[in-house]
């Protein structure tokens, strides 16, 4: 479920969904960057509306900080549509059990 857009529709309606992208990816960048990509090929097509992107995330042992770069084009872009943003957690580890500095299998 990794990102989901859809346009929100009236109460009792279901929601319009648009795009689904990086199926398999629960790493927070490259859905940043893929979400950022579609809007830039695809955010021409759509009329002003409410729209929500959903970007789903899993937990990494490594995590340190950082992630995607919503520049000023893209959020400008999903502000001209009146387009939400939404990033959840996941549980569930995106990285395999190796420790990365001594390249050991560990126990979760």
């Amino acid at each position: 479920m990794p990102v989901s857009i859809y346009r929100v529709t009236i109460e009792g309606e279901e929601d319009e969904y648009l795009a689904w992208l990086c199926d398999d990816e629960w790493e927070l960048a490259p859905q940043g960057g893929a979400l950022s990509d579609w809007l830039e090929e695809c955010s021409d097509e759509l009329e002003p509306a409410q729209y929500v992107a959903a970007i789903s995330v899993g937990w990494r042992r490594d995590a340190g900080g950082g992630g995607p770069e919503f520049g000023p084009e893209t959020l400008r872009r999903m502000a001209d549509l009146g387009m939400s943003l939404f990033i959840s957690e996941y549980a569930g580890f995106t990285d395999d059990l190796s420790d990365t500095k001594t390249g050991e299998s560990g126990d979760a």
